[in-house]
């Protein structure tokens, strides 16, 4: 006997149904073979769509982390101006995440998921669009050079007529004039907001199709598919994020011969449009398929089988009562308050539920933060370029995460993990990886040796933030002292500028320009060769290659230790509360998650990084721009102090939830063992007989959405 059998003959005191049962499915053993070839088609179609789309949407979000520090740049903002534009996307999502949620199901699914493609690709393609309204790309420098013009012998940068305007990006003050365009970045915040709403439906829409239309045992394996092509997402987005960046800003349309920066330098740009432009492209492709998709498919064994209960029910005189629409439209939205209130106040009254929420607040905000500044954390803390920073989180990061995701699968199915278990697997596997995450503050980096910033024009230390630019040295030069076009001296220290290190000639154009006769050499009392720099910031020791080479090994540990408690983690949040209340729970789960820590998270971590910063940069109008230096040791402090700071009460919170998961299933065990079973069994047929009662005339979609 079937258990939908069972369940009818428990909500039918009419015993003669259970005689009739079983003829009835002999006579339509055979109905649903005919369609299952089609059904699996279409399924298998949709899941092949939709995997492709998963893939776009994780490849368009790791774009624009692998594209932060570029845009920074290129627009002259803050850290937290820029966190504020990476949070936009959690805006646009909550914009529109309640309407899908509730309306979603009972419209075509696919061409709703459709229609969120074309919206995520017009996103991508909105936020490249300033770069074609924009004009070119104009980095600081004192030197009359870059785009348009080559510097030669005659320049002289300590020259006692240079006036401080004019060498502020090498422009006059008509760069002034186009000041505004500055203020395009907010298209690039639209844009992802815009990819936002587009992202909200592929996800529920998606998973709820394939849950109302496969086999039961086969959707695990299928959202297991789904997760692990997802996964190649961010790892195609940062390959691509890293071979953007390795293209200069405008690339085609300048003779790239008179770029006298590297991508090493704090003022490379790098193609980041090109990224957006790629991802909208695919995102419209995935939004192809599922325009020709059907709106419902037919389960091959079950749907015959609820055809042959309502068929059953009509033959021996249970017939429904029937309600006017009117009267049902009125009791439908009053159940649908009352019963969502009622729900809501459940969930928010669960200790367990409750527990692991605020700890994973505290979890997801440092994980948000640190993920979203870690290119910039390794450009500036090891004097990596974005391009290959992007490379290398893409090849050394997520493999070992996409690893400790499945192995953290695997070990829970083979040793049948109690909720018990899992929860002590969970959080003892994540504090493995928070102590490995502390190594950090030992593996960085000391700061930059730069003259009237971080050392004296003697060479020697000076305190944090007691900046002096000018001394004796430069004193016969009328230097810019807010501009950043900085050399590197034979000494092995960096000047702001050449006309702050004191250079009378030059030789050479691009990047290949000689400065010589630099006065500023001299003042250093250990240093007698030669008084000649070159462009661009002196690099830092060997001991600091060493250090990043820990630092890899480590991120990669404590990466693979923090997945691998991973998968038991998400199915703690499901077993915590009622299964009827599974929905409800994961949709607050992921509101708060969003608002509270996708949000805010890069807004505060930006503005904190800021304060390290020593060196702002300049627009053409002399107005601070992005940062150009920042102090290694603050900046490590921060950056890996406050997700500390944010985890460390998360495990205490922690503890807690074991405490209250062990004490009430313990308790829930106890009773099973008594009862044996026999209870828990009654409760849920009770429960499947009050669903079917309350859902009477509604049409499938209604009735999966409700349940």
């Amino acid at each position: 006997m079937t258990v939908e059998t069972e369940s009818s003959n428990v909500c039918d005191p009419n015993p003669e149904i259970e005689a009739a049962q079983p003829l009835d499915d002999e006579a339509n053993k055979n109905l649903p073979v005919k369609k299952k070839t089609s059904c699996c088609t279409g399924l298998k179609a949709f899941l092949a769509a939709l995997s492709f789309t998963y893939l776009c949407k994780a490849m368009s979000g790791t774009i624009m982390k692998s594209s932060i520090t570029q845009i920074e740049r290129r627009f002259d903002l803050t850290s937290s101006t820029v966190g504020f534009i990476d949070g936009s996307f959690e805006m646009g999502n909550l914009l529109v995440i309640a309407l899908v949620s509730y309306f979603g199901a009972q419209l075509h699914r696919p061409k709703v998921i459709a229609i969120g493609c074309f919206t995520m690709a017009l996103g991508s393609l909105l936020t490249a669009m300033p770069h074609f309204f924009m004009g070119y790309y104009n980095y600081e420098t004192t030197s009359h050079t870059g785009a348009s013009s080559r510097l030669t012998s005659s320049t002289n940068p300590c020259s006692l007529h240079q006036h401080v305007n004019e060498t502020l990006l090498g422009s006059s003050q008509s760069g002034c004039e186009k000041e505004a365009s500055s203020y395009m970045w907010i298209y690039i915040l639209l844009g992802n907001m815009l990819r936002g709403i587009g992202e909200t439906p592929i996800t529920p829409l998606g998973i709820s199709y394939l849950d109302d239309f496969a086999r039961e045992e086969d959707v695990p394996v299928y959202v297991a598919c789904l997760h692990t092509i997802a996964m190649l997402g961010p790892m195609f987005g940062f390959m691509l994020g890293s071979l953007c960046a390795r293209l200069y800003v405008d690339i085609g349309f300048v003779d790239l011969e008179n770029i006298t920066i590297t991508p090493q330098d704090s003022r490379w740009v790098g193609a980041w449009w090109l990224g957006f432009l790629i991802a909208g492209v695919t995102s419209f492709l995935s939004a192809i398929p599922f325009c020709f998709l059907p709106k419902s498919l037919k389960k091959p064994e079950e749907a015959n089988n609820d055809k042959t209960v309502h068929g059953l029910l009509e033959n021996t005189g249970t017939t429904r009562k029937k309600v006017t629409p009117a009267k049902l439209k009125s009791r439908k939205w009053a159940a649908i308050l009352k019963d969502f209130c009622t729900s809501l106040k459940k969930v928010l009254s669960n200790r367990m539920y409750f527990t692991l929420l605020c700890s994973s607040l505290l979890q997801f905000s440092s994980f948000i933060g640190f993920l979203t500044y870690k290119p910039k954390y390794m450009e500036q803390q090891y004097d990596q370029s974005t391009s290959k920073s992007n490379f290398l989180i893409g090849m050394t990061s997520l493999p070992p995460v996409t690893v400790g995701i499945f192995l953290g699968g695997l070990i829970m199915k083979k040793y049948k993990m109690s909720i018990t278990a899992a929860t002590k697997f969970a959080f003892s596997m994540s504090f493995v990886g928070y102590v490995t995450a502390l190594l950090h503050f030992f593996v960085g980096c000391e700061n930059h040796m730069v003259a009237g910033m971080t050392v004296s024009y003697e060479g020697k230390p000076i305190p944090y933030h007691v900046n002096n630019v000018f001394s004796a040295c430069n004193s016969d030069c009328k230097c810019a002292p807010n501009v950043w076009d900085p050399v590197c001296g034979d000494n092995g220290v960096t000047y702001i500028s050449p006309c702050l290190a004191g250079c009378k000639t030059s030789v050479g154009h691009g990047m290949n320009t000689v400065f010589h006769n630099c006065s500023c050499l001299e003042a250093s009392s250990s240093w007698t060769g030669n008084n000649s720099a070159t462009l661009g910031q002196c690099p830092r020791s060997e001991d600091c290659s060493k250090m990043f080479i820990y630092y890899t090994v480590i991120q990669v540990i404590g990466g693979f230790c923090y997945a691998l408690g991973g998968t038991p983690a998400y199915m703690i949040m499901f077993r915590c509360v009622q299964p009827e209340l599974k929905s409800l729970a994961v949709g607050l789960y992921t509101l708060i998650m969003r608002v509270l820590a996708g949000i805010p998270a890069p807004v505060y971590f930006g503005a904190l990084i800021d304060k390290t910063c020593l060196k702002w940069g300049s627009t053409s109008c002399g107005k601070q721009g992005a940062c150009r230096l920042y102090n290694s040791d603050a900046f490590r402090y921060i950056y890996l102090g406050l997700p500390a700071v944010l985890r460390a009460p998360s495990y205490l919170i922690a503890v807690v939830f074991y405490i209250l998961v062990k004490k009430n299933f313990q308790n829930k065990n106890s009773r099973a063992v008594e009862n044996g079973g026999r209870e828990d069994a009654s409760l849920n047929k009770e429960e499947n007989c009050k669903i079917k009662e309350h859902l009477p005339g509604s049409s499938d979609a209604e009735n999966e959405s409700s349940i």
